[in-house]
This record gives structure tokens, C-alpha cells and sequence, in this order.
């Protein structure tokens, strides 16, 4: 299956592709991962260490020629984000992805393909086992758990690399050179309620929401792609007003930097109000679904006849989780002064919960300004604790402050104008690249972004260009050639 991965161009990024797939490697569950890159590295040969928190660093001497050349940290994360599509049966703790080749795209069969950041980390690989590609002295920094907290990054010493230009390959526009990013934090409001019993002559429905896109909740955020967490909300909202429905259970999203894709309520409603509420749910399905005709073509919401469930939330508690989902802000917060285009802060409603007298609701919040990014969690904060949620904040990591100035910024723009006869694009952007947490440990190390093309990523529609590879490629050989002296 995946050998007509292995025979694409370049094979050898492929090829390392194709084996690093076939490791699993879940955030926070990399101890295979980090086991296969060190035997990695130490059947080359080549000096391996493995830090206090698990990052893996190879180091491999300049080729001839290159040793008067700076060194160069070469950089990519290790875990990957992983969603399926509902029907996907797929253990991504034991299995490794299954890969197909669609005209132009590599994908997987009905999962996150892993190529953020597989093919960075791929990249990497492939040059550390080359015998013919000249290079300076690399060190290569293969960090964990960029995905669920960027730990690996954070964790990550001072003093461990001695290299003064940091390659991260983790942007997914191959015409784009990134020199800054986000930052993020994580914000959690949870509270108990107490349970009630099921009113008489209740009826049980289940509300689906599905079909929907999905994506990055950074780079895709200002796409006007829906959260199935907040259109759930929207049928409840109705609903509560109109027949008093009830909620029993609430299962929303799942990781914080994928925009939700699916939600399912189970509720009840009066019998009385049965057919009543079939029929005004069923406009308030086609008024959203033709909201979103354009950018969520496939959304499907569904309402059907359920099981009765036992028990209810608090009616109190429930009206204050309805109001407060619906007034939290999610999407775009803030536009870029600065940078055009570009998106300084947002928030992403990534995860709602309702079950056995708790809820739970996750958001991960992201700005390019530190205040922007505090300004909106407390707004956040704000709307859960006025309905008796303890909300917390963790996770927080700085953005990297873009570079104009950047000496390799340069060394990139003209490589790319030479191979390209155009200019690239330089951008900041609104994803949590690990440089701005790598440059506290490492201030002076010169820093850039970028990589192939890759769309879809967090999603189970995830697929990498492979003619943008084979430019990528070219693109990665030329700047090691090109990397200035040492002062």
C-alpha cells in the first residue's frame, strides 16, 4: 500500500515519509517515536542524545568543503494531531498510517496523514543518511509534543546546540517564508450541576452535528469554516427558549487546535411539544445549513428519536452553559495592525463536555501580542465564570516577534527568486510554531520557517502536494549549500 509512496519523487524523502509513518507517534504517547529516531540516528553512526523530556537531537559533522559554515539546528516535531472520520475504524496508538497517492496528493485512508510534520522530520532524516548532499555541521532537533502544549520546546535546555541558524520546517505554503507565529493558551472552565430526574411523558432525541471541515484552528481559523460546537449550541439555544428541551449529555469536538468537526447532544423534550419541535428544529437545520452552503458544503445536522435518558442537567446550570457557549467569542478576535492579512488574535471553542453532573469547556486562544492574547481569555473567563465555572488558564507560549532583518531571511529570498523567478511571500502566521519557545533558551540563533504544501492539516482531509515536495526539496539542498561562514 504504501510502496507507490516509496517510488515517489525525491525517494528519499519519501522513503523516510513512508517509514516514520509507520511508527505511531500520538502527542504525549511518542515513547515509540523517540525510541525509532534514536535508533535513528545511532545506526549511523552519529552523536544522539535524548533530553530530560524526550527531544531528540542528532548531530552530523560538515561535509567536506562546508566545515568553515555555520552551524545549522535543523528542526521539526515528532507527534502529530490525530482525527478520523467517524466510520474510520483505525487504533492510531498500534497502527501506522495508511497512505494513498490522488493525482497530485498523498492522503490517508480516512485519517490525519501526519505530514505536519512528518515531512519535516522526514527531511531531516533524509539528510542526516546522505552520503551526497553537502551541508554544514547540522544539528537536528526533533521535538515532541508540539501539538497538545509544545512541551518538548519548552522543555528543551539551554546550551544542548551550538548552531546559529535555526531551520524550523513546519509551515505548509511553499511560496511562503514564515518569520513569526502565534502564541497560545489554553483555557478551561469546568463546574459541577446537579442531575435531575427525567420530567413524565419526556421523549428522548439525539442532535448530530457532522460533515463539517474542520482544520487548523490557527491557520484556518479566519476561513469562516464552522465549529460544530457552536452550531450544537444554536439548536439548543432554540430550543431551551421555545419547548424547554433539556439536556442529558453533551460530546463536542476533541482537540484544541482542530476546529471541531462534530457534535452530539442527547436531550428530551415534553411529548406535547413532539411534533412542534421536529418541525422548528427542522428550519432552524435548513436556515443554518444554507448559512454555510458555501464553506461547509457537506454539513449534516441531524435530530432523531432516542433512547430516554435517566437523568437531566439543572435547569439553571444548562441555561447558563447555553447563554455562555453562545456569548464566548470564537473565530477572529483581532486583524493585524502590522502585518496584512494576517490574523493577531482568535480563539477556538474546541471542546464541550457534558456527562455525570460536570462540564467541561476547552478553548485555545492565540495571538501574535501577549495582551490581545490575555484580553480575550479573560473576556472568555469572564462569560464562564458568571455561570459558577472555575476557569484556568495553562499552556501558555509566546509567539515569535517577526525578523525583517533576518541575515537567512535573505539567503532564502534569493534561493527562491534564483529556483522560481518570482519572489516568495514573507509572512507571519497564526499556527504555534515552536520558535518563539526555542528563542527564549537561544536568543541570538537566527530563525525561519517553512515547508511544503500541505492542506487540510488536523483533519482527515490532511494531503501533501508531491510537486510541491519536489520543489521543497530542491529548495532545502540549496540553502545547505548556501549557508554563509562563520564569523
Amino acid at each position: 500500500m504504501n510502496q507507490e509512496i516509496r517510488n515517489l519523487e525525491p525517494k528519499a524523502l519519501w522513503n523516510k515519509f513512508a517509514d516514520l509513518n509507520a511508527v505511531p507517534r500520538p502527542s504525549k504517547k511518542e515513547e515509540k517515536v523517540i525510541a525509532f529516531m534514536k535508533d535513528f540516528g545511532k545506526q549511523l553512526g552519529l552523536e544522539t542524545i535524548v533530553d530530560s523530556v524526550g527531544n531528540v537531537i542528532i548531530k552530523k559533522p560538515a561535509t567536506p568543503g562546508m566545515e568553515n559554515r555555520k552551524t545549522v539546528v535543523m528542526q521539526s516535531h515528532l507527534d502529530m494531531v490525530h482525527q478520523k472520520n467517524a466510520g474510520t475504524q483505525f487504533d492510531f496508538d498500534t497502527q501506522g498510517i495508511e497512505m494513498y497517492v490522488d493525482g497530485d496528493w498523498v492522503r490517508a485512508k480516512g485519517t490525519t496523514l501526519g505530514a505536519d510534520n512528518g515531512l519535516g522530520v522526514a527531511t531531516i532524516m533524509a539528510i542526516l543518511e546522505s552520503k551526497d548532499i553537502p551541508h554544514p555541521a547540522i544539528e537536528a532537533l526533533f521535538t515532541i509534543d508540539e501539538e497538545t502544549g509544545m512541551t518538548g520546546a519548552m522543555g528543551l535546555e539551554g546550551g544542548l546546540l551550538q548552531g546559529e541558524i535555526l531551520l524550523n520546517l513546519d509551515t505548509e505554503e511553499d511560496d511562503e517564508i514564515d518569520i513569526g507565529c502565534a502564541g497560545g493558551l489554553d483555557v478551561t472552565a469546568v463546574r459541577e450541576y446537579n442531575e435531575e430526574e427525567v420530567p413524565e411523558n419526556a421523549v428522548g432525541y439525539v442532535l448530530k452535528v457532522s460533515g463539517l471541515n474542520g482544520g487548523h484552528s490557527g491557520m484556518d481559523i479566519h476561513k469562516g469554516l464552522g465549529n460544530a460546537n457552536k452550531i450544537m449550541n444554536r439548536l439548543l439555544f432554540d430550543s431551551f427558549e421555545n419547548f424547554g428541551l433539556q439536556v442529558a449529555e453533551i460530546d463536542g469536538g476533541s482537540l484544541r487546535n482542530a476546529i471541531p468537526r462534530e457534535s452530539v447532544a442527547k436531550v428530551v423534550i415534553s411529548e406535547i411539544f413532539d411534533e412542534a419541535f421536529v418541525f422548528d428544529m427542522q428550519e432552524v437545520i435548513n436556515d443554518i445549513t444554507a448559512e454555510y452552503k458555501t464553506t461547509e458544503p457537506n454539513l449534516k445536522i441531524t435530530i432523531e428519536k432516542g433512547e430516554l435518558p435517566t437523568k437531566v442537567m439543572d435547569l439553571g446550570v444548562q441555561e447558563g452553559l447555553i447563554r455562555a457557549l453562545y456569548t464566548a467569542h470564537n473565530g477572529v478576535y483581532r486583524m493585524s495592525a502590522d502585518m496584512e492579512d494576517l490574523v493577531e488574535t482568535s480563539n477556538n471553542i474546541a471542546r464541550v463536555i457534558v456527562k455525570d453532573g460536570t462540564l467541561q469547556v476547552g478553548c485555545l486562544t492565540r495571538s501574535s501580542v501577549e495582551s490581545s492574547k490575555f484580553d480575550l481569555a479573560n473576556a472568555l473567563r469572564s462569560a464562564f465564570e458568571l455561570i459558577g465555572c472555575e476557569v484556568t488558564f495553562s499552556g501558555s507560549y509566546p509567539g515569535w516577534a517577526p525578523n525583517v532583518n533576518s541575515p537567512i531571511l535573505e539567503v532564502l529570498k534569493n534561493i527562491y527568486q534564483k529556483q522560481n523567478g518570482a519572489e516568495p511571500k514573507v509572512v507571519a502566521c497564526h499556527a504555534g510554531l515552536e520558535c518563539g519557545i526555542l528563542g527564549t533558551n537561544y536568543p541570538n540563533i537566527d530563525m525561519i520557517s517553512f515547508g511544503p504544501t500541505i492542506k487540510g492539516a488536523h483533519s482527515p482531509d490532511e494531503r501533501a502536494s508531491i510537486t510541491s515536495a519536489q520543489k521543497y526539496w530542491k529548495f532545502v539542498l540549496e540553502i545547505l549549500q548556501n549557508i554563509p561562514v562563520k564569523a
